[in-house]
């Protein structure tokens, strides 16, 4: 039996700028300890904001902004970094491409992600929170 995995599901095209390689912290509003592999899960929603649209500047990024509903990618979540004030958010704008006034109080969290790529696109419904994915046929390297 395949090894379970555990994913994050994230809006497009957030997801596919972090397959990219090009945001590096995902922005949430609670802490993991969880390290290691994840995958990443491109939400059937996408996040109809303007700036992160903007980003998506080359056929290969809108080909993959334009998966949805599936895994399309795998990084290692290296650590869990707080941010308490907007200072700090801001600070590391160009790793998870948000703006300043994005911050809310009392904190949000990053999910550092390292060693980030690709895998073959693998359909399956996301879930809010971290969620188990099996029969994934892209061994964790």
């Amino acid at each position: 039996m395949p090894q379970p995995y555990y994913a994050i599901s994230v809006r497009q095209p957030w997801a596919a700028l972090i397959v990219a390689g090009i945001k590096t912290i995902e922005i949430r509003s609670w802490p993991t300890r969880r390290r290691g592999p994840v995958l990443i899960h491109a939400g059937k929603l996408p996040d109809e904001r303007e700036e992160g649209w903007r980003r998506i500047d080359t056929p290969e990024l809108k080909a993959a902004a334009e998966l949805r509903g599936g895994i399309i990618g795998m990084a290692d979540l290296a650590a869990c970094k707080g941010y308490t004030s907007a200072r700090g958010f801001a600070a590391d704008a160009n790793l998870h491409l948000n703006d300043a006034d994005w911050f809310t109080p009392p904190r949000l969290y990053g999910f550092v992600l390292r060693k980030i790529r690709a895998v073959d696109f693998h359909p399956c419904v996301g879930q809010t929170l971290f969620f188990r994915v099996t029969g994934l046929k892209t061994p964790v390297v």
